[in-house]
C-alpha cells in the first residue's frame, strides 16, 4: 500500500492506495472517532461493496443510505435523504459519514457532511477511476442545479481517502474511459512527460493492467495533492484543474444531467479548449492532433452534441464559478504540459470554436 499526504495544516489527510483496502478494518478504525457511522452509497455499488464495509464496522452503530445511481440524482433532494437518516437516528456531530461510490456519491455525501450540524467527519472510499484520481481528493463537495452544475456546495476536506484498486475490476468500460479523461488532464495541465507516458501506454490502461492503473492513480493523486496543498480554495493555481470543465459543464447541463458521464463531457470540453488554444496561437496543429488522438484512443467522445447551439453554450458557460463580473474566463493550454490560469477570451474566437470545432475532426 502506498500513501500520499494532502498537506493542509490541521486539515491534512492521507490517501491510501492499494489492493484489498476495502477489507482492511484498521484503515477505517483509525479515522472514526465515535460509535456512530453512516455509509452513503448507491444502488449500483451497494450490492458489490456495501457488505465489505459493514463487516469492517461491526463495533459501530451503522446506518446506510442507498441513493439512486446517476448524475441526475446529484441534487438537494438526495441531500435531504441523507439528512433524514441522520436526524431520524439522532446522529451527533461526532458521527462519521462514509462516502462509498463514484464522484456523485462523494460530492453529495461530502456536502451532507459539511452541512449536518455545521460539519461532521467524513471518509472518501471512491469506487470509480474518475473518483479515485480526481473528485475524492481536494474537498470539493456539492450538488447540481437545473441552471448550472456544481453551483451549490462547499470546500470540506475528508479525514482520509481509501482507494482500493481492485474495485476497478467491476467498473464498466465506459466508466473506465471517463476516468481516463481526468488522468489525461493532469498530463496536459502540468506534466508533459506523463501525457507522453499515457500516449504510449493507453492500451495497457484500457486492458486494466494493474501496474499501469496503479501508476496513473498514484501520479494523478500526487499531482492533485500538490495543487490542493498550494491552493485549497481555488483562488489561484488550483483553477487549472478545471481545464475543459467550463465547456464540459455546459454540455452536461445542456444535454441533461446523465446524458454524458462527467469524464465524457470533460473530454469534449478539453478538446474544445485545445481548439481555442490553437486559435490563441499557443498550440500547434500537431499538438491539437495529439490531444484529440489520445482522447479517441481512450474511447472517449471528442465532438459536442449537435443539438447544442453555440448561443446556448455561451449562456450556460456564463454560469461558472471562474467567471468575474459577467466575463467568461477559461483555462486554456499554453503548451502540452502547461495550462493558463483563468483568462477572459475574445468572444468572437470562442464562438468560432463553438461553431466550427467538431465539424471536421
Amino acid at each position: 500500500m502506498n500513501t500520499i499526504q494532502v498537506n493542509l495544516g490541521d486539515r491534512s489527510y492521507p490517501i491510501y492506495m492499494g489492493e484489498g483496502n476495502l477489507n482492511n478494518p484498521e484503515l477505517l478504525a483509525q479515522h472514526i472517532k465515535s460509535k456512530q457511522v453512516v455509509v452513503v452509497t448507491n444502488e449500483t455499488i451497494a450490492p458489490l461493496y456495501l457488505q465489505n464495509i459493514i463487516v469492517n464496522l461491526q463495533q459501530y452503530q451503522v446506518e446506510t443510505v442507498i441513493l439512486p445511481d446517476g448524475e441526475q440524482y446529484k441534487t438537494l433532494a438526495s441531500l435531504d435523504i441523507i439528512f433524514d437518516a441522520l436526524l431520524t437516528k439522532q446522529f451527533s456531530r461526532n458521527a462519521t459519514l462514509i462516502a462509498l461510490g463514484g464522484g456523485v456519491i462523494g460530492d453529495v455525501a461530502g456536502f451532507a457532511a459539511a452541512c449536518y450540524q455545521r460539519g461532521i467527519p467524513f471518509i472518501q472510499i471512491p469506487t470509480t477511476l474518475l473518483a479515485q484520481v480526481d473528485s475524492s481528493v481536494g474537498g470539493k463537495t456539492g450538488v447540481n442545479h437545473a441552471l448550472g452544475k456544481n453551483m451549490i456546495g462547499a470546500f470540506y476536506q475528508p479525514q482520509c481517502v481509501i482507494i482500493d484498486i481492485k474495485v476497478l475490476d467491476t467498473l464498466d468500460d465506459r466508466q473506465l474511459s471517463a476516468g481516463i479523461a481526468e488522468v489525461i488532464k493532469y498530463g496536459l495541465i502540468r506534466d508533459a512527460e506523463f501525457f507522453a507516458w499515457i500516449e504510449a501506454n493507453i492500451e495497457k490502461i484500457l486492458a486494466r493492467d494493474k501496474q499501469a492503473l496503479t501508476y496513473i492513480i498514484e501520479r494523478s493523486c500526487l499531482s492533485k495533492a500538490e495543487i490542493v496543498a498550494a491552493d485549497e480554495r481555488e483562488s489561484g493555481v488550483r483553477a487549472i484543474l478545471n481545464l475543459g470543465h467550463t465547456f464540459g459543464h455546459a454540455i452536461e447541463t445542456g444535454a441533461g444531467y446523465g446524458t454524458y458521464l462527467h469524464g465524457e463531457a470533460v473530454a469534449i470540453g478539453t478538446c474544445q479548449a485545445a481548439d481555442l488554444s490553437r486559435r490563441m496561437g499557443w498550440l500547434s496543429d500537431v499538438d491539437v492532433k495529439r490531444i484529440l488522438g489520445l482522447f479517441k484512443k481512450a474511447l472517449l467522445p471528442i465532438e459536442p452534441p449537435v443539438n447544442l447551439s453555440a448561443e446556448e453554450c455561451i449562456r450556460l458557460m456564463a454560469v461558472d464559478k471562474k467567471n468575474v463580473d459577467g466575463e467568461i474566463r477559461l483555462i486554456l493550454l499554453k503548451s502540452i504540459g502547461e495550462a493558463s490560469l483563468p483568462i477572459g477570451v475574445d468572444k468572437s474566437q470562442l464562438l468560432k470554436t463553438l461553431n466550427e470545432y467538431g465539424r471536421s475532426n
